[in-house]
């Protein structure tokens, strides 16, 4: 862990680095949307994002639930939390360029937005769950399960994408392929390959300090 926090650290900055040097000086600038397209760089990484956040809460939940790992269970709860972090910018994000493409915040009546929100707030819901209970294998059990069904919704949520009205929520990519060009791409794999890398530097130092602590807890508990 020590080993790998500073070179995840270290990836992180130099990707974040690039990553905004190609989204607002390399990509060419969309000839309908101008200057606001550039927020699709963070926004749709950010999501993608969010969903692996998720999928991992939920792998580890299995893993927990087949061999009652404690680890596991730490685990699950770390990504999911990260995953909440990710899935607020993601809908801050996406808020603001509604705001300049359409002129309004949010709309009820888009299926994606909607869905996206359901899910995000389920998994806050979470925490609500999770911390109504004592520690123990009780609470372990139940976030685990509620962590695993919560991942049905992240297919769903990407599948209303795929069947936007294209009001709010424009389709990139399509079984023909991205719809933008080779420098667009481009930057979008880098901005992409940023947040993942973010999330990986984030879910190692709160994981590390979430260990930490438990480590400090038992160490109290042997003394007193």
């Amino acid at each position: 862990m020590h080993l790998k926090l500073p070179a995840l650290a270290a990836a992180c900055t130099g990707l974040f680095g690039l990553a905004v040097v190609f989204a607002f000086f390399y990509a060419p600038a969309d000839a309908d949307q101008g200057l606001s397209q550039r927020i699709f760089y963070f926004h749709v990484p950010l999501a993608l994002t969010s969903y692996a956040c998720f999928g991992w809460g939920a792998w580890k939940a299995l893993k927990y639930l087949r061999g009652r790992d404690e680890r596991a269970d730490l685990e699950s709860y770390v990504a999911i939390h990260q995953g909440v972090i990710f899935g607020a910018l993601t809908l801050l994000t996406g808020s603001i360029w509604a705001r300049i493409s359409w002129g309004v915040w949010w709309s009820w009546g888009e299926d994606e937005l909607v869905l996206f929100l359901v899910l995000f707030l389920f998994y806050c819901a979470y925490f609500m769950l999770r911390f109504s209970v004592d520690p123990g294998p009780a609470r372990a059990n139940m976030s685990a399960v509620y962590a695993l069904f919560g991942v049905v919704l992240i297919p769903v949520s990407f599948l209303a994408i795929r069947l936007s009205k294209q009001f709010i929520h424009p389709v990139v990519f399509k079984l023909q392929g991205p719809q933008m060009t080779g420098a667009q791409f481009f930057t979008f794999c880098v901005c992409l390959a940023a947040m993942l890398t973010l999330f990986a530097t984030m879910y190692a130092i709160e994981l590390a300090g979430k260990r930490l602590d438990c480590s400090l807890r038992e160490l109290k508990e042997l003394l007193s």
